[in-house]
Formats: C-alpha cells, structure tokens, sequence
C-alpha cells in the first residue's frame, strides 16, 4: 500500500531496556519553530521487542495527546508523518508517532509481524501515553495505518476524534501490492516481496490476518461518542478515492470527507503535508482535551 519509506523492513536485535521507558532527548521539531519539540521514547511492542517512538510535544502544557500510525512498510519519520506531529503540537496537542515492530528504529521481524500484531503495537502506546503522560484523546493513521486506527478506536476509551489519511477500508486492500506473489506465498507458506524498492517476507499467516481483520472492520463501527475525520487524495496512485467513500458511508455522523487535491499517496509535497496538518490541528480543537 505504501512505498518510499526509507526505514529498513527489518531490525532484529532487542536492548534490555524496560517495557515503559523514555530516554529524555529533547530537540525541536523541524519546520515548526521553536513551538515544538521532540522527545524519544522506547516501549515494549505486541511480540515482546522494544519499540522507537518520537513524542511530539508542544513547549507550553499540552491540551492533549494523539497517536499517530504510520503507513505500511513505513516508519514515524516519514515527512508526512513528523509533519502533521509537529504542527499539532504546536496547536498544543502532543503526538506519540512510532515504528511498528520490525521496521525503522524499532527491533524483531517484520516477517513475523502481521497487521493483529500492529493494532497490539497501538495499544501498547496508548497505554505508554496514559502511563507516562495522559491516554489519547485521538488517533490518526496513514493508508494502512489508517485502516489500524479504525479497527483500534473502538477499543481504546479515551479516544474521541479519530483522523485516516489516504487509507483503505480495510487491511486486505494492502494484497495489491504483492497480488502476483500471492499464489506463491499461499503454495510456499512465505515469499520475499519487494515494496518500495525494499524486500520484505510476507506470509501466508500474515494474508489470513489480512482477510480476519477485513471482514471484522467491516461489521465493525466506531462508538457514537467518537468523531471521524477522512483525509484522501482524488488523485492517489495507490489507494483509489473510492476506498474515502467507503469508509465514509460506513460510519455515523458526526464524520467529515476532505479530498486534498492533486496529493500523491505519501503527501510528499511540503504544501500538501502542510495543509493536512494545519486542517487536522483545527479541526482536532473541537474534540481533543
């Protein structure tokens, strides 16, 4: 679903840090001035591997706190991604963004990973955030990500505004990248796929998963008391408008539809990465606390 991340598929090695943990290195954020900064953090993951993350703090108190799932092979410091963090904590909402197990900074296999172990990932940093600062008031995720924060909301009560930005209606959606492997894999049991450019092992138990997690997103709903804001590209070369109006027509109000466009999939035009960030950071205000 996501290309271009330049986070390497795979780190295996895990330090003996703790499973709730923060390393206290503070630096400002990039492009926002002096009215954020970035503090990195380690966590325990689903499958037991420390997790890399980057907590987006704004310099004055935080009104509240977000997560932000990044895109499929990806990572947390994908442009878009630091981006939208920085620009909502300078509206003084604080941002937790971070590597899902087995990509970027964050240690095990990807191939060993699948997309139940990423709604785990997120989980665990909402209960990083409640233990260390505050639980989160919203989530926002990026492609399949997205399709992550739509699946987790519901479970995690303190979370009342959820954000998708160029995502799928569901985890499945993600099977075109790789569709002339598929047969391969299911007949081998895995096979090395090329994303990005990038290798990466998928499995045959990593596309059941797809296909549990499909059809569970689409009986499920979001809670009445959660808003939801659509984000996607009419342009987006690699997950169709048509996936936007899905997951529109699916949820309850109160939800919002915003086409950005002429965005590419990764937002990697800085106007575009920009006004995403600046629409999310106001409309957030009504519901982040």
């Amino acid at each position: 679903m996501d290309s271009g991340s330049p986070n390497s598929g795979s780190s295996t090695s895990d330090s003996s840090s703790s499973g709730s943990s923060s390393s206290g290195s503070l630096s400002e954020s990039p492009n926002s001035g002096s009215s954020s900064v970035e503090q990195e953090v380690r966590f325990r993951g689903s499958l037991g591997h420390e997790l890399a993350g980057t907590l987006d703090l704004p310099t004055g108190s935080a009104v509240g706190f977000a997560l932000f799932a990044h895109c499929f092979t990806c990572g947390k410091d994908l442009f878009a991604a630091r981006r939208i963090s920085a620009e909502l904590a300078a509206h003084g909402i604080a941002v937790l963004r971070f590597d899902f197990t087995g990509l970027g900074e964050s240690h095990g296999a990807f191939g060993h990973t699948d997309f139940s172990s990423n709604l785990d990932d997120l989980s665990l940093a909402a209960q990083w955030l409640e233990e260390n600062h505050r639980a989160p008031s919203m989530i926002m995720g990026h492609s399949l990500g997205g399709a992550a924060v739509l699946a987790s909301a519901p479970h995690l009560p303190s979370v009342s505004a959820v954000v998708t930005i160029g995502a799928p209606a569901g985890p499945n959606h993600v099977r075109h990248l790789f569709s002339d492997q598929v047969s391969d894999i299911e007949r081998a049991g895995s096979a090395q796929v090329s994303i990005g450019g990038r290798p990466f092992s998928i499995s045959r138990d990593f596309l059941a998963d797809l296909e549990a997690n499909h059809e569970a997103l689409d009986r499920g709903e979001l809670r009445a008391d959660q808003a939801l804001l659509i984000l996607h590209s009419p342009t987006d070369e690699i997950v169709g408008f048509d996936q936007a109006e899905e997951i529109y027509r699916r949820a309850d109000h109160p939800k919002s539809l915003m086409a950005i466009d002429g965005a590419n999939h990764l937002m990697t035009s800085h106007k575009d990465a920009v006004f995403v960030a600046e629409t999310v950071a106001h409309w957030a205000e009504r519901y982040v606390t």
